[in-house]
């Protein structure tokens, strides 16, 4: 435990030093759960995104996509039952007023301890009999455990009034519900097919931490994949959005397998519109934790909204006129949670270099360019145009600060795969360039008219 602990300390400073992920609103003195992504960090975050994306709705036909408000009529979560439902139980330690999850506050006492889908008069039973102390302060005098809704409140207009109340949405996928018979009438889709979403989310949570994991708020990635269930087996479905699951994070962000595992929720955690749950978890620092969740939401979210507007949300069955309500198979992955992954399990330590082996096509700079000598103008305009003759087609980093070994280092640490040099031999001798791989550490020669084709065949 001590040396995963190490491992997320060494990233989260690795990840402030070299531009990935800031302190939010730092210089206030920060605001908990919240973070910046920073000029690295909002690459690799994008490079996630388009990677998701690409795979599962670019390269499909049976899939579209949408961008829904993040405010939403507030029936919206009624219907869905987020406002009656969408809650955590909570405790408040009398001497320092420190609020954390019961069930966190539990877990981390302890460990072996199975907490899921437990009341909230249990959990203080196990807080009370095990006298569990406050994390904070070291006492022992906590009020009773109450829940708390997660939904973030606001209002539109300027004057806050009841009727004027909206919330900030707690999940992607209602707006995805809500658009539904836009999408029937203004597409030509068939059963089954699947709406793709990508979109920040919020949630007034109260965690412990564990950097970007869980914040306040985070960027979803959800699908809506919707089918007869006369015609297709939901089975089958499930198997098989799990193996599609399973191969985008071990072929597309290169994950290691053993660092993966499935976990099906039991009947006291799983939510109660789904008929099977499973979770794709990784062995973050902090144990096996969530990464995708995959449901079968049954035809429950499109009847609820149905039974709230007065709207008839029905798939007509183009050879039989049937007129249904399809049912849902949702794969739902926290974008922020994917880029700890990633950056968690790319991380390797050598006697000389930190490095981050990304996949080329993740990394937040493909290729950077260095001069030899900063002070040398033929360098530094040879350097410069190459830069200029790569950037249309990768993005390239310039760093022409300290010596070439301190750049090749800080490239290490941001993932660059690889790195030109411009030196003197490139001037007066043969025209060509070293070409340093991050992993290998290896430099061949490359002629400057060949570099696009060399990297544009490495960057896969």
């Amino acid at each position: 435990m001590a040396e995963n602990n190490d491992l997320m300390e060494k990233i989260v400073s690795l990840c402030k030093r070299r531009g990935f992920v800031f302190p939010g609103s730092e210089i206030y003195g920060g605001l908990a759960n919240s973070y910046e992504y920073g000029p690295a960090g909002v690459e690799l975050k994008k490079n996630i995104i388009d990677a998701w994306w690409q795979t599962f709705v670019r390269s499909r036909p049976d899939m579209v996509g949408l961008d829904s408000s993040i405010i939403l009529h507030p029936k919206t979560w009624v219907a869905s039952g987020h406002v009656a439902n969408l809650a955590d139980a909570m405790v408040e330690c009398k001497n320092c007023h420190t609020r954390t999850r019961a069930d966190h506050l539990i877990e981390e006492a302890l460990p072996e301890m199975k907490v899921e889908g437990k009341s909230e008069a249990e959990l203080d039973a196990v807080i009370q009999k095990h006298k569990i102390k406050c994390p904070n302060c070291g006492k022992f005098d906590w009020t009773p455990v109450r829940k708390f809704n997660l939904l973030f409140e606001t209002h539109v207009g300027i004057v806050p009034e009841a009727q004027s109340l909206v919330y900030l949405r707690g999940e992607t996928a209602q707006g995805i519900f809500l658009s539904f018979k836009n999408i029937l009438d203004s597409t030509r889709v068939k059963l089954p097919f699947g709406v793709g979403q990508v979109g920040k989310s919020f949630r007034n949570e109260i965690t412990k931490g564990n950097f970007i994991f869980r914040t306040l708020e985070f960027e979803q990635a959800e699908i809506e994949y919707f089918f007869d269930p006369e015609a297709v087996k939901w089975e089958d479905l499930f198997e098989d959005w799990k193996k599609q699951m399973w191969k985008f994070i071990t072929a597309a962000l290169g994950i290691k397998e053993e660092n993966l595992r499935w976990r099906e929720h039991g009947n006291e955690e799983r939510s109660f519109y789904s008929k099977r749950t499973e979770d794709l978890e990784y062995n973050f620092p902090f144990g096996f934790k969530e990464l995708w969740g995959l449901a079968y939401r049954t035809d429950y979210d499109l009847k609820q909204h149905s039974q709230f507007s007065g709207m008839e949300l029905v798939y007509t069955d183009p050879h039989t006129n049937r007129r249904f309500i399809p049912h849902v198979i949702e794969p739902a992955v926290g974008i922020n949670r994917l880029m700890a992954m990633v950056l968690l399990d790319s991380y390797r330590e050598e006697v000389d270099r930190v490095y981050l082996a990304l996949p080329p096509r993740l990394a937040p700079y493909k290729v950077a360019v260095f001069p030899l000598l900063a002070n040398k103008p033929l360098l530094v305009e040879k350097a410069k145009e190459i830069y200029n003759s790569l950037s249309p087609h990768f993005n390239v980093a310039w760093d022409d600060r300290g010596n070439v070994g301190k750049r090749y280092y800080s490239q290490d640490e941001i993932g660059t795969p690889f790195c030109i040099t411009v030196d003197f031999d490139t001037i007066e001798k043969d025209g060509s360039v070293t070409v340093r791989d991050r992993d290998t550490k290896e430099q061949p020669r490359v002629k400057v008219e060949e570099l696009k084709n060399y990297l544009a065949n490495k960057i896969i």
